[in-house]
């Protein structure tokens, strides 16, 4: 199964500390991945809504920090999942929003991150009439994403992840491969290790010719004739 954004697992439940926006960051960071990760699908609503009031209140706390918009729109983005297909559009609009706002105010916040997941977006969601998805934007997104940082595990291997669903695969396996050697982070090493552990089987999956189709996020929700 395709994971839609990326990476971190560490904590189970920090509090958020409102007075540093660091440890903050890291908090939401590590909280989000745990429901993402390990989270049993039935308890996700609940434990998405309480972090995002968590990341919404740190917002309004440092409303020019680009890093916690990334955050909210993480968090709406892959709660959207949980949701009906109308809020579920309503989420991701307002998860790309906020990434282009974040973007605006610091076009390297998270380090290329937020590029990241706004290709992600652009790529898995449903295009015009339906959303906004565009493949050519996407391609954009992780193009600069990588600029700012060329080794980052993330944006190597979810843009192996794009070229994959447009058939380039020659060009999708350099990518994959970066992602299995990139260097991981001490804070993250759990996060990284496990996505560079998916991008060296998504590099044997090409190698082998095992492919799969990888449907766009949200494509079943909001119509579902079209995610068959």
């Amino acid at each position: 199964m395709k994971k839609t954004t990326f990476v971190a697992l560490l904590l189970l439940c920090s509090p958020c500390f409102a007075g540093d926006l660091k440890a903050s960051l890291t908090s939401i960071e590590s909280q989000w991945a745990t429901i993402y990760y390990k989270t049993p699908k039935a308890e996700q609503e609940v434990a998405y809504q309480k972090l995002l009031a968590q990341a919404d209140s740190l917002a309004q706390e440092f409303p020019k920090s680009a890093d916690p918009m990334f955050w909210q729109a993480v968090i709406k983005a892959t709660y959207a999942d949980q949701q009906d297909g109308l809020s579920a559009l309503k989420a991701i609009n307002e998860a790309r929003d906020l990434l282009t706002k974040a973007i605006s105010i610091d076009p390297k916040t998270m380090d290329g991150s937020a590029y990241v997941t706004l290709g992600t977006l652009y790529y898995m969601v449903p295009g015009w009439p339906i959303a906004f998805g565009d493949n050519n934007e996407a391609r954009k997104m992780f193009q600069t994403a990588l600029k700012i940082n060329p080794t980052a595990i993330d944006a190597n291997y979810f843009y192996g992840e794009f070229l994959v669903s447009v058939n380039e695969l020659k060009e999708a396996k350099k990518y994959f491969a970066i992602a299995s050697k990139a260097p991981t982070r001490s804070e993250q090493d759990y996060a990284d290790n496990k996505l560079k552990a998916e991008a060296a089987m998504a590099l044997k999956n090409i190698n082998e010719r095992k492919i799969s189709h990888v449907k766009k996020m949200f494509l079943s929700l909001l119509n579902p004739d079209t995610a068959k």
